[in-house]
């Protein structure tokens, strides 16, 4: 029964920043119609931006967050600009070439800037983990769960209690209408990659000082990604959050009774199980109008 708890409490954890990804890139989809293949390396230069700020030039751990978060929205706003805005149009095919050559792109930069070797963000918690009962959870990673909840809970505010969310709301539904009804919609698009972009650096902010940073971290988080919109429905925000944790849940309990080595793959056997019951996903909505 302890083991079973712990096991809980660790999916309880890594569900937070698996939460983010998802969000992330189902907002993308479901506003743009955009399938982001730059979603794992904005994971991982989230990653390497909270390295540098840490451990190059030794800023706070806490404030070094919001500047990966930060960067993320700034290098998320670029892409949709300077890549996404001149093929506004195309058909999705083309958009998705643009998006993969981004990402091979980001990722590249990165090796090509900070090397192959792996590299550890230093933590100012103590190493000694709270212990209560029979379980055991580190400092860092309660640090990790309470700072990703807060950013899940921002989001959902930011969309249903904002003008920028209705107006993303609106885009949703039906963007020539949205249009008419005066929404920029080219801003929204904008605002729309930036905040995605910057969910996915939160997630490898995060998720950096519990393991190491390098510069393939992101493809495996990437497929993640796209796993977790999947099984909680396109464009479904709630479901994505959902399916975060389900994810994290059904990996944590396949490498605790099953095998470690089949941590990755007992989630996406799971994503197979529920496609071939319930293609849509589990929480899938009405499709967008037009």
């Amino acid at each position: 029964m302890d083991e079973l708890i712990q096991h809980l409490v660790n999916a309880l954890i890594l569900g937070g920043t698996y939460a983010l990804l998802g969000i992330g890139l189902t907002l993308i989809f479901g506003i743009m119609n955009v399938v982001n293949f730059t979603h794992g390396a904005l994971y991982t230069v989230g990653a390497y931006v909270m390295y540098l700020t840490v451990a190059a030039l030794g800023l706070n751990f806490f404030l070094a967050l919001p500047v990966a978060i930060l960067g993320g929205l700034v290098l998320g706003a670029v892409i949709e600009v300077a890549l996404l805005r001149p093929f506004r149009g195309s058909d999705i095919d083309t958009t998705m070439l643009v998006m993969i050559g981004a990402g091979i792109i980001l990722q590249s930069g990165t090796l090509w800037t900070f090397g192959g070797v792996a590299k550890a963000i230093p933590s100012p918690f103590p190493e000694a983990p709270l212990q209560i009962g029979m379980v055991s959870v580190s400092w860092l990673r309660l640090f990790v769960l309470g700072a990703a909840l807060a950013l899940i809970a921002l989001t959902y505010a930011l969309i249903n209690r904002t003008k920028l969310g209705l107006a993303m709301r609106a885009a949703f539904q039906d963007s020539d209408t949205a249009a008419l009804m005066g929404v920029d919609v080219r801003r929204i698009y904008t605002a729309t990659f930036a905040l995605g972009s910057s969910l996915a650096a939160a997630a490898g902010a995060l998720l950096g000082p519990v393991y190491v940073v390098f510069p393939q971290m992101g493809g495996l988080a990437e497929l993640k990604a796209f796993a977790i919109v999947i099984l909680g429905g396109l464009g479904n925000v709630t479901g994505a959050a959902i399916g975060g944790f389900i994810l994290a849940l059904a990996e944590e309990l396949g490498a605790g009774y099953v095998s470690s080595g089949y941590r990755d793959a007992m989630g996406f056997l799971i994503i197979i199980a529920v496609l071939l019951c319930r293609p849509t996903g589990l929480f899938a909505k009405a499709e967008r109008i037009g």
